[in-house]
């Protein structure tokens, strides 16, 4: 899908992502909008899937509007999320992506959701030909490596009633945005123990 001139799914994406790369990356007009350029729009409903195991990835995406979950599923048929992924956030199945290997992460809509795409080989080219967007794209993937190493030590050392606490802290929107049993599955609980958490 391309953009239209008036499209006001493009002002907006671009004005989110203009904001969100100027937080790190210092960029020209002119070079933001040949950056801007690479990515494609996308709409999906809610429950839509944009990644299945087992898929070739070669794009990674940016939320516009809505909530979109990574998970994985194992032998027993047990969910497991990995991400929640907000307007400003970025997923994709990320070995996949980088290795060329099948998916093993699937991502689909918990609600309605507007994303940018951009594909592996747009991201490489444009690291090559801008300092500064190989310089975000580090950054990203450094905060994100942060994010998971934090989340795994507080698995390590941390009791059920913190780690949901840590959890709405900080993304208190989740609680009203995602469906329960998917926040339990975050957390690694049963829907009964994660309402015992609420009411308590």
């Amino acid at each position: 899908m391309t953009f239209k001139s008036k499209n006001p799914f493009k002002m907006q994406a671009k004005t989110l992502l203009q904001e969100h790369i100027a937080k790190t990356a210092s960029l020209t007009q002119e070079e933001f909008d040949y950056f801007f350029s690479h990515f494609k729009s996308l709409t999906f409903k809610k429950g839509q899937t944009i990644i299945s195991e087992g898929d070739k990835v070669d794009c990674e995406y940016f939320v516009i509007s809505g909530c979109l979950k990574a998970f994985f599923i194992n032998d027993e048929i047990k969910m497991y999320i990995l991400q929640f992924a907000m307007p400003t956030w970025w997923t994709s199945d990320y070995n996949a992506l980088y290795n060329q290997t099948p998916a093993q992460i699937n991502v689909d809509c918990i609600t309605d959701a507007e994303v940018l795409c951009l594909s592996s080989a747009d991201r490489e080219k444009l690291c090559a030909e801008f300092h500064q967007i190989e310089h975000f794209f580090r950054w990203r993937t450094n905060k994100g490596y942060i994010a998971s190493q934090k989340r795994l030590l507080s698995f390590m050392n941390n009791n059920v009633k913190t780690r949901y606490e840590e959890l709405l802290a900080l993304y208190p929107q989740l609680y009203n945005l995602v469906p329960k049993h998917l926040i339990a599955s975050y957390l690694g609980v049963s829907r009964e123990t994660l309402s015992r958490l609420h009411n308590s």
